[in-house]
């Protein structure tokens, strides 16, 4: 018989049957060269795992890819280029908000080498961004992942590019919006009492799902946001607002972690997904902590959190450098039993890319506070 609290309405059974959390790696074996070796086998799985389409996932692997090789002090992969290339001369046809998400990779490409292609790539995605008839907003300006719904995924796979582009095209404006998309996004998203962010809206009508994935993506826009801002002259009044909607967030999951490091899927330890743990939320959330610690934000409680998550995280890289415990592309669900089930059976890009971030920022953090 399907354990099911009654009086709630809850269904427990996946949670019951969650797997016990991977033992975590010792923090004395987190030391730089085991973290970019690690961080090099998962860029190679990602490499070898067949990304063909200009989609959200690609993007969150280019960038991951690019924070990579910045971390590093090393050339960027060939792999970026070579994508991103393929897709110019191809023809980009943005159908749907996720389509910018790889434009962030053809921005900085622009950066590096002022090349008119990835100039001209970003004015077409900008452009369809201005005038599609798919592209709606909310009452409130916030961008819809689709119409009558604002997800937290938005936040970032538009808000990456604007920042990006932004930044390489001398267009502060850009980045200006991405805060503005921020704020829009907190106002319908995050939680005015805990400080966590809902998965999305439905209808005008917030799901109070704190899935960790959401998390990663608007604290990953955040600190992005927060990073591009004095570099774009940004508004002093914007920045600080998202500079506490970051804090609030990024202290409520430290609240809220385990003491393995991973985050369950639904990270406040709602009782249908207690102990179902997925990991793309964790890199992405490690990514932010450390990020945002680097700005001055909470450093010592975020540092020792993300160090704490990185540990976790470490165990679920595969040999092959596959980040195990990632769910599929999720779909905002109505209730929160919707995302007690993770998609172990494949590898996913997103899964790949926001742990390549996280590695990323734990190489840039062991480097800026090396004795």
């Amino acid at each position: 018989m399907t354990p099911v609290t009654a009086a709630r309405g809850l269904d427990t059974s996946q949670a019951a049957l969650a797997e016990a959390p991977l033992p975590p790696a010792a923090p004395e074996d987190l030391q730089p060269a085991l973290l970019a070796s690690t961080a090099a086998r998962i860029a190679d799985r990602a490499e070898t795992m067949g990304l063909t389409q200009w989609f959200w996932g690609e993007g969150v692997v280019l960038q991951g890819m690019l924070r990579l090789a910045e971390a590093t002090g090393t050339p960027t992969r060939p792999f970026v280029a070579a994508f991103v290339d393929r897709h110019l001369r191809e023809g980009i046809e943005p159908g749907h908000i996720n389509h910018l998400a790889p434009g962030a990779a053809c921005a900085d490409l622009y950066g590096m080498t002022q090349q008119q292609r990835y100039a001209d790539g970003c004015r077409r995605l900008l452009h369809w961004l201005r005038h599609a008839p798919e592209v709606t907003r909310a009452p409130g300006g916030a961008l819809e992942h689709w119409p009558g719904g604002v997800w937290a995924d938005t936040v970032y796979m538009a808000g990456t590019f604007l920042i990006r582009c932004g930044l390489h095209t001398a267009r502060p404006e850009l980045v200006t919006e991405a805060g503005e998309q921020i704020l829009a996004h907190a106002e319908v998203l995050q939680h005015p009492g805990t400080g966590l962010y809902a998965h999305g809206s439905h209808e005008g009508r917030t799901i109070w799902c704190f899935w960790g994935r959401a998390n990663a993506w608007t604290a990953l826009a955040a600190a992005e946001y927060l990073e591009a801002a004095p570099r774009a002259g940004a508004d002093p009044e914007m920045t600080d607002r998202v500079r506490v909607l970051l804090s609030r967030q990024l202290l409520a999951l430290a609240d809220h972690q385990p003491a393995h490091g991973v985050w369950d899927v639904l990270v406040d330890g709602q009782p249908e997904n207690r102990g179902i743990l997925e990991t793309s939320g964790t890199a992405g959330i490690t990514a932010a902590m450390f990020r945002a610690a680097a700005l001055g934000i909470e450093p010592e409680r975020l540092r020792a959190s993300a160090w704490r998550a990185l540990a976790g995280l470490h165990a679920y890289v595969a040999e092959d450098g596959t980040l195990t415990r990632t769910s599929a592309g999720t779909v905002l669900q109505l209730v929160p039993f919707g995302y007690s089930v993770i998609r172990d059976d494949t590898i996913q890009p997103w899964g790949q890319g926001l742990a390549l971030h996280a590695y990323a920022a734990a190489l840039t953090d062991l480097a800026r506070h090396r004795p």
